[in-house]
């Protein structure tokens, strides 16, 4: 594998995990918000999805973010008939955000972003020490 390619795949990786990160921190800041009107829905989770993608001018294979799409899950219900998004019922549709899912997945996302800074280093000082011995 070339140096520009391992820059290549290691970089698209880092464009990833973050753009995974942006989301996960999006779903912890919406994790406690419900709908604006009574009855509506709340904040949906979203889960960043990947494909496989042929860098042609490189040849190396990378990510890329295929889309950003909303979790299907259920929304929880809860009794709160004071709040003003409750339905006639008196309850309170709430996001399906899972703070704890968030977290390990923000962990996740660090770890793999922190493994394609360092495959960016370990290609550089294979390229260092190569220039190094040609010298």
């Amino acid at each position: 594998m070339s140096f520009e390619s391992a820059i290549a795949a290691s970089a698209s990786g880092l464009h990833a995990q973050s753009l995974r990160m942006r989301v996960i921190a999006e779903n912890l800041a919406n994790a406690d918000s419900v709908a604006r009107t009574p009855g509506g829905a709340p904040y949906r989770r979203r889960v960043a999805t990947f494909a496989p993608k042929l860098d042609r001018a490189t040849g190396a294979m990378t990510v890329a973010v295929r889309s950003i799409i909303g979790d299907p899950g259920a929304f929880e219900r809860s009794y709160d008939p004071g709040n003003p998004a409750a339905d006639a019922a008196g309850y309170v549709l709430r996001p399906n955000v899972n703070s704890l899912i968030e977290s390990a997945d923000m962990k996740a996302a660090q770890r793999s972003y922190e493994a394609n800074l360092n495959a960016i280093e370990a290609a550089r000082g294979m390229t260092m020490r190569t220039i190094d011995l040609i010298r």
